[in-house]
């Protein structure tokens, strides 16, 4: 039901519903402070990425020789490295490199895992058993070993990088599409769909995919950080994004490790905001599926039902008037 009576004049009144981001944003202050706290991260870190370069003070790459290895002061806030570069115009650029790997690699492992687990997972047969036979070949290697075996196969670069990611986990996440859709299929109303002559395309996009937003919500929201990590992790080892762009894993990397002693900022802020941004789109990303999961509180937008049973009982618990 949509609609609930009013007692008072006899008349039918629906509720008054606001739009999905309006609702998502009213729940996620409301429901989720972690949840708020993480978004707000998030904002931050995509604002800091667009306007790097009016917010950076200097040129990521521009030098000063005599203030190399400065430590923070009103002049330099984070300090200098052994360049002479200031640091907090490093970490702003760097920025801008994570939300491009994050936000370019994980849409695009996203779109692998779709279509593998979609395709696996509707058609089954030999087809479902070859690929998943491919799947588990591909998941036998180690992570990182083939990582950085195809970027030293491709070459460094930042669109190497995002292929190389985009590809690695998307395979791997193709078991959990592919598992959500078997689940779905079971469902009296894709039988329906299937039986009165639904085309497979119809089916899927009607039926199958909008009901598994809530696993690809949750993929998203766990292969951003894991792929911000990884992007780290490879520039520390020097096979990810090339110097002198800077990387927040390539700053913890060469000189800040040699000057750790003399000079810790090198390494504290770098790795001190690739902590944070993690931590935030981890928060984010579980606050978000939370509040969209229809199965969870009831959901938004045309989910939500629990606002509705709260305005029915409302109703129906107020005293009749004679």
């Amino acid at each position: 039901m949509s609609e609930v009576a009013d007692t008072s004049s006899g008349a039918v009144v629906e509720p008054k519903r606001h739009s999905l981001l309006v609702d998502l944003v009213t729940r996620l202050v409301r429901e989720k402070p972690l949840g708020t706290v993480g978004g707000i991260i998030v904002l931050i870190l995509l604002l800091t990425g667009i306007f790097a370069d009016f917010l950076a003070p200097y040129g990521m790459n521009e030098t000063h020789a005599a203030d190399t290895l400065q430590p923070p002061s009103a002049e330099y806030i984070l300090g200098t490295d052994n360049l002479g570069r200031d640091l907090l115009s490093r970490v702003i650029y760097g920025a801008r490199i994570s939300v491009i790997i994050g936000l370019a690699a994980t849409s695009l492992s996203i779109a692998i895992s779709v279509i593998i687990g979609t395709l696996c997972g509707f058609v089954g047969g030999k087809f479902d058993l070859i690929v998943q036979r491919f799947v588990d070949g591909w998941m036998c290697f180690p992570g990182l070993v083939l990582l950085l075996v195809l970027i030293s196969i491709m070459g460094q670069g930042i669109w190497q990088v995002i292929f190389v990611l985009g590809l690695r986990y998307g395979v791997a996440g193709s078991r959990v599409i592919r598992g959500a859709v078997i689940g779905i299929m079971q469902n009296t109303y894709v039988e329906a769909a299937r039986a009165i002559g639904c085309s497979t395309t119809r089916t899927i996009t009607r039926h199958i995919l909008p009901n598994v937003m809530a696993p690809i919500i949750v993929l998203f929201s766990t292969r951003m950080p894991q792929v911000i990590l990884t992007e780290a992790a490879m520039s520390f080892l020097g096979l990810g994004i090339p110097p002198p762009t800077p990387s927040w894993g390539g700053m913890l990397s060469g000189m800040a490790r040699t000057y750790m002693f003399m000079a810790p900022w090198m390494a504290i802020w770098p790795g001190l905001a690739l902590s944070i941004v993690v931590y935030g789109i981890n928060m984010f990303g579980d606050g978000v599926r939370d509040i969209l999961d229809p199965r969870l509180r009831g959901g938004v937008g045309r989910y939500g039902t629990a606002k509705l049973r709260k305005a029915q009982q409302k109703v129906s618990s107020a005293p009749q008037k004679a």
